[in-house]
């Protein structure tokens, strides 16, 4: 799930990504990469949520889309299942998720 919070200005919006307990069953460790982080794998970790899933903020410039994906445990890809939209990866025979801001 997303949520969004833009700020008085419009110029911004902080993002929060949220990996529901479901989705985070037997996962320990949760980041989110994507085009706003160079696609780090370590540069925005997620925290446990006290219902079992995971989540993390980020600010991110208003008018544009963003592309994303959650890396768990470190080997696994996944998506968010509440993205606004998804297109094909470039890089491998998956989709990436996409927020709109």
């Amino acid at each position: 799930m997303i949520k969004k919070r833009y700020a008085r200005d419009g110029a911004s919006c902080t993002v929060t990504f949220s990996i529901q307990a479901e989705q985070a069953e037997g996962v320990n460790t949760a980041f989110v990469a994507g085009d706003f982080n160079n696609w780090s794998r370590s540069s925005l970790p997620m925290k446990r949520t006290s219902e079992g899933g995971f989540e993390a903020s980020v600010k991110l410039d208003a008018g544009k889309e963003f592309h994303f994906r959650y890396l768990l445990d470190d080997v696994r890809w996944d998506n968010d299942w509440h993205a606004d939209k998804y297109v094909q990866s470039p890089f491998r025979d998956a989709e990436n998720s996409v927020v709109i801001v």
